[in-house]
């Protein structure tokens, strides 16, 4: 974070100093919520959790070099104490934003949020200094966390905003005002949250409700090919941008192919130039995401041939998000076990099938979260998308949710031993491990409640033990 005194955020956040001998005290280490990460000069935020309560590590994170602690209330050690905690850290993050100048991208959208913030953040920072969220951390705490580790040198700051509700987007965006504003798509994850896509799409288009208007420089870039993201463009005054596959998009994809890999190749259209794409990326639908990255860079003055090497070169930067390792006995493991809904579940089923020509191909697939009404369904249409893109072998994994995606499966044609129902994670793992044989490809995804990165890791684990489950 840029050098504040400690009375100075004091003022900013509305705060009282407590036990602090030496207001004018800068900090000059990054801001924390976890104690493990303080550094000489951190700013420890404490906040209050269901089974952890910051200000219990008050002392130990002074002792550990912090500069203070922003609390709720006394800790006996330097503070600054607020009413709450989490609206003085979005002040704070409003602050600095505010006085450090930097242009600030803000996303959305169902999914492909984190890929594509990590596309931009890597083709962008080949231009100038970048911060850009880590992970997803994307909320209102995280948000802010990301802003305020942005400094005198950052040039671009690229933050994802999720959401739960309406009204949390529009929170976002008063804490850290973007200037530009990008929306990917309008899906079914959290449907069940939201009651429905055009409540979705409500929530996602508070993003481009926030932009300057055109004049004072701001720029909305939609997605062409979704037409409630499209829809969008009456809802901002921002110079409108539209990015996708469409032939009316401004920056568009054309002879769009995979490699015998899986990895996306194609000719990328900008209203400056045309230049060709090969990602390290692998499945069609980063073909979108790197579309949204370029229509972001070509805003902020990249030319085509730039952009375009920049995204073939760009790698995963966030874990279990179609990592892709292969085991000294040929099998590929293909972990994208962090989240999942029916979009990025179509896609990576796809992106396996891609994958896998000319291979054997599993799918280990868990429960989707959050789908309420729609869970059946959708659950259900996954398990035959299996099939017919002939995924050699289903493992569903879990409870409820995972014997619909075996009767979707069963229902599509899929019997015998093409599908299977298994328990928990660790019943997967041993199946796989009985029958894997080198060369097979296996795909791994489900919500993160369900965590079946555990199995991803435990056949990778298996592979460097030398262990070839066929014998």
């Amino acid at each position: 974070m840029i050098a504040l005194s400690l009375a100075e955020i004091a003022e900013v956040v509305g705060g009282q100093t407590h036990d602090i001998p030496d207001p004018s005290v800068r900090v000059t280490g990054p801001v924390v919520r976890d104690s493990r990460e303080v550094e000489p000069g951190s700013l420890f935020v404490a906040f209050v959790g269901e089974r952890v309560d910051g200000h219990d590590y008050a002392a130990a994170v002074v002792e550990a070099g912090a500069a203070a602690v922003l609390a709720s209330r006394p800790v006996g050690v330097p503070a600054i104490v607020v009413a709450d905690v989490q609206s003085a850290l979005g002040a704070l993050a409003r602050h600095v934003v505010h006085k450090l100048g930097t242009t600030l991208v803000a996303l959305t959208g169902s999914a492909g949020k984190t890929s594509t913030k990590d596309l931009i953040a890597q083709v962008l920072r080949r231009k100038a200094p970048t911060v850009f969220t880590p992970g997803s951390l994307n909320n209102e705490i995280g948000l802010p966390l990301t802003a305020l580790s942005a400094t005198e040198e950052t040039r671009f700051l690229v933050l994802e905003m999720g959401a739960r509700g309406i009204g949390h987007i529009k929170y976002l965006t008063e804490l850290t005002p973007p200037r530009i504003g990008l929306v990917l798509n309008v899906g079914t994850a959290h449907i069940g949250e939201f009651g429905g896509r055009e409540q979705i799409a409500q929530a996602k288009g508070e993003l481009v409700e926030a932009l300057p208007a055109a004049e004072d420089g701001g720029a909305a870039i939609l997605n062409a090919d979704d037409p409630l993201v499209r829809a969008m463009a009456s809802r901002t005054k921002a110079r409108v941008i539209l990015f996708g596959e469409s032939d009316e998009a401004d920056v568009r994809a054309e002879n769009v192919t995979l490699t015998d890999a899986g990895q996306p190749a194609f000719r990328l259209h900008t209203p400056s130039g045309a230049s060709d794409v090969t990602m390290r990326l692998y499945g069609e639908h980063h073909v979108s995401n790197a579309l949204a990255a370029a229509a972001v860079a070509h805003e902020l003055g990249m030319s085509a041939d730039e952009i375009a090497t920049a995204l073939s070169e760009a790698g995963s930067l966030s874990r279990w998000r179609m990592e892709v390792t292969e085991r000294p006995d040929g099998v590929t493991v293909v972990n994208d076990a962090y989240n999942a809904n029916p979009e990025s579940m179509r896609a990576a089923l796809r992106a396996l099938a891609a994958m896998g020509k000319g291979r054997r191909t599993w799918a280990v697939l868990g429960k989707m979260a959050e789908l309420g009404d729609e869970s059946l369904a959708e659950h259900d249409a996954v398990g035959r998308l299996a099939v017919r893109l002939n995924v050699g072998k289903l493992v569903a994994v879990g409870g409820r949710e995972a014997s619909w995606l075996q009767l979707g499966a069963y229902n599509e044609g899929s019997w015998g031993e093409e599908s299977v129902h298994v328990s928990d994670a660790q019943a997967a793992v041993d199946l796989l491990r009985s029958q894997l044989r080198p060369g097979d490809v296996v795909l791994v995804k489900a919500s993160r409640s369900v965590g079946l990165e555990s199995v991803a890791q435990a056949l990778l684990d298996s592979g460097n033990e030398g262990e070839v489950a066929a014998r």
